[in-house]
């Protein structure tokens, strides 16, 4: 769950009423817009009714305000009709039931298992992926675009028996048709194609995806292709800077060169329930990124963009962020070797953030609000469920979903953490051993 008060719904229409396929630049978000693919319902629309402003309103309406996490893929497809949903009862107060309140201020960020079709290769190839040192000559933006935009492709990914497409970006990481990109481009999608810059087309084949890391691998049957080289993002420093080379928007945008700087390292962030350690940066990054490089003077690849802030509330501007090159590494060779990353732990339970607002409705602590709890894991088995607070873990008190996987990320899979749970104003602690995340999300 986020840890903040996000609006995460999203809306698409197109610039142009006659023309199919473009799109929209209004309340663009991520999490959503990953599944807006063709033929799926279109994602709700968040809205406060017209009743005046109570305390209970207001109170809810700065729920709604703040930012929009946005995943940068586009899906073009045709608009189907919305529905409403509000954080309040018939009567514009907040509904006396914690889980129908939860269920909706979460709704948008539950996470949810990414599913991709795509055909495998039947065959792993041999390849490992390593990190350059970053230590080279810096290059004028002119020289980094010449040497590096021929290692960015686009990718359309289509759903069977569905109309439209999902439009992302990939960098090529080996010269016989490896190529990286985000896994939810590819998001309940069937088939890709990747398109080079100069044009040809060709099918894609799954080497692997992993929804954690938010990282895919595709193989083409290509040969001589121009390679990116993988810097070391461990390097970086606040104020480096960088560029940005992928396809926003569509077809007519493709190969955009964009520049800013590295605004934060270790970023952690939260995406459909999953906590993600990003680079931020100010960087221009627009829908139809997703999947490309983010790049150092150097002209070495030392993130891949995924996401941005946004909102259709207040004007965000510049703040988008990249997964970064020490984690691609990792989970690339992973791919390519077992099709999966295996040994991370997982509780299995999905939690967020408490607002004030329902601590004072619903009398509740400071923690962690357990909206789910997974099958297979051993904390369903000892009996958390949803509704729980969870207050602290190996006796250290936390209230943001960072501040609990860094101690679980701490640990490995077989290992016993102890949750303090809170639960009709009576605390206990609950032992739980850590499971295989593929157990439960794979």
């Amino acid at each position: 769950m986020n840890n903040n008060w996000y609006d995460t719904q999203s809306w698409y229409a197109p610039l142009n009423p006659d023309q199919q396929g473009e799109p929209g630049v209004s309340e663009k978000k991520a999490t959503a817009e990953t599944k807006a693919k063709s033929g799926r319902s279109v994602s709700k629309r968040r809205k406060t009714k017209k009743k005046g402003l109570t305390p209970a309103k207001i109170a809810g309406l700065i729920l709604l305000l703040l930012l929009v996490i946005a995943g940068t893929s586009i899906a073009f497809r045709q608009l189907g009709s919305g529905s409403d949903a509000v954080l309040f009862d018939d009567t514009g107060e907040i509904p006396d039931d914690p889980e129908s309140f939860f269920k909706q201020y979460y709704e948008a960020v539950e996470g949810g298992s990414m599913k991709v079709n795509v055909p495998a290769v039947e065959v792993r190839p041999a390849f490992t992926i390593e990190m350059q040192p970053s230590d080279g000559e810096e290059l004028s933006l002119q020289d980094l675009y010449e040497r590096c935009a021929p290692t960015i492709v686009s990718i359309s990914a289509y759903q069977e028996g569905k109309m439209g497409y999902s439009w992302g970006s990939g960098v090529v990481i080996s010269g016989d048709g490896l190529i990286l990109t985000n896994c939810h481009v590819l998001d309940d999608c069937d088939s890709a194609v990747v398109t080079l810059p100069n044009g040809i087309e060709y099918d894609a084949l799954l080497v692997g995806a992993d929804a954690i890391s938010d990282v895919a691998l595709l193989k083409i049957e290509a040969s001589g292709l121009s390679v990116a080289e993988l810097g070391d993002s461990n390097q970086l420093r606040v104020g480096d800077r960088v560029a940005a080379i992928g396809n926003p928007l569509g077809e007519t945008f493709r190969n955009t060169l964009t520049d800013g700087i590295i605004s934060a390292i270790e970023r952690g962030m939260n995406y459909e329930g999953r906590s993600m350690t990003l680079l931020q940066t100010n960087t221009a990054i627009n829908e139809g990124n997703s999947g490309g490089a983010l790049f150092n003077l150097q002209g070495q690849v030392i993130g891949i963009t995924n996401m941005k802030m946004m909102s259709s509330y207040s004007s965000i501007e510049g703040i988008g962020f990249a997964i970064p090159s020490s984690t691609v590494c990792t989970v690339v060779n992973a791919l390519v070797r077992d099709g999966e990353v295996k040994g991370r732990p997982s509780i299995g339970i999905t939690v967020g953030a408490i607002p004030d607002t329902a601590k004072e409705k619903y009398t509740l602590p400071d923690g962690l609000y357990v909206m789910d709890v997974s099958d297979g894991s051993d904390a369903k088995e000892k009996g958390i469920k949803k509704g729980d607070v969870i207050t602290a873990v190996n006796g250290t008190p936390v209230t943001t979903t960072n501040e609990i996987s860094d101690i679980k990320n701490a640990l490995q899979v077989g290992d016993t953490i102890v949750l303090t749970v809170w639960r009709d104003g009576e605390s206990m602690d609950i032992s739980v051993v850590l499971v295989d995340t593929n157990k439960i999300y794979g």
